[in-house]
């Protein structure tokens, strides 16, 4: 448990309990073990347990994500029902809010199944993965959406770093550029806009790209904080202190370590406290 006299709040968490993982594809496993170094957790992470594993870092919420990688059919992708992702929501108001996957295949289809998820089953956000869709986010396909989300008010999240291979057999481009964001905040500058993973390796045109938008943030999850650009401690800790927010990608990353690594960069107080905690808050009007 941290010392501090406020809780954080991850931005991107993966659901990982038994029933989210049946929904996931064979290349989860082989993925998280031999590429990200991860735990293998026979049987999943109950809410239970990551709950502990929350407190113990001192993170008062999580952001479920309900993911839509890539279109159902096609090698290696799936949907996380929203359903599992609002269960643990229900459960738990207090500590768990959800964000929905968005499938640009779907057309307006899936841009009403969002508005359902946001207005019935409490989302507080929307989600992208571009490389899974092989098409870079500035893409006409994802207008909708946006505009969408611009009249629900409520924040995207897109993964604008590079990718990896995560099914051997569709391998994803990495066509999430920062530079993209540009395009869509110039067309829609209403539009809260995160992009996540740290941008990198492009991680100065993510920094460009918050400095010059005011409605372009950065959210740091998926890569260990010991490993980010020195460039993007020092646009936390200084000039960008109200456009980063934190995230940790679990399980990709574990809470109490990442944090912990965090603190070893000895953020000035009032922006490690933005950091984990106020700009989310005011970004997703918690």
């Amino acid at each position: 448990m941290s010392d501090h006299d406020y809780k954080a709040i991850d931005a991107v968490v993966n659901i990982w309990t038994n029933e989210a993982l049946s929904h996931r594809p064979g290349w989860t496993d082989g993925f998280f073990i031999d590429k990200m170094k991860g735990k293998h957790d026979s049987g999943g992470i109950s809410l239970e347990v990551m709950l502990e594993q929350m407190d113990e870092a001192g993170i008062q919420m999580s952001f479920l994500v309900a993911a839509k990688s890539g279109r159902p059919g096609l090698p290696g992708s799936y949907h996380m029902p929203p359903e599992v992702v609002a269960d643990a929501v229900q459960k738990y108001p207090d500590r768990f809010r959800g964000l929905i996957g968005v499938d640009p295949f779907l057309g307006m289809k899936g841009v009403r199944a969002m508005e359902d998820a946001v207005k019935n089953m409490d989302f507080i956000g929307a989600h992208l993965y571009p490389h899974w869709f092989d098409l870079p986010p500035n893409a006409a396909k994802y207008y909708p959406y946006y505009a969408k989300c611009i009249e629900l008010d409520i924040p995207i999240q897109m993964q604008v770093g590079q990718s990896l291979i995560y099914a051997p057999d569709q391998p994803c481009r990495s066509v999430g550029r920062p530079i993209y964001l540009d395009d869509i905040a110039c067309d829609l500058p209403e539009l809260k806009l995160i992009g996540t993973h740290v941008g990198i390796p492009w991680t100065e045109e993510m920094i460009a790209m918050a400095w010059k938008h005011k409605n372009v943030y950065i959210c740091t999850d998926a890569h260990s904080p010991q490993y980010w650009p020195e460039s993007l401690v020092k646009y936390i800790n200084s000039y960008g202190q109200d456009k980063v927010i934190f995230g940790s990608d679990f399980p990709v990353l574990r809470f109490k370590r990442t944090l912990d690594e965090i603190d070893d960069f000895n953020l000035k107080p009032h922006v490690r406290k933005k950091f984990v905690n106020e700009n989310v808050t005011k970004l997703y009007k918690l």
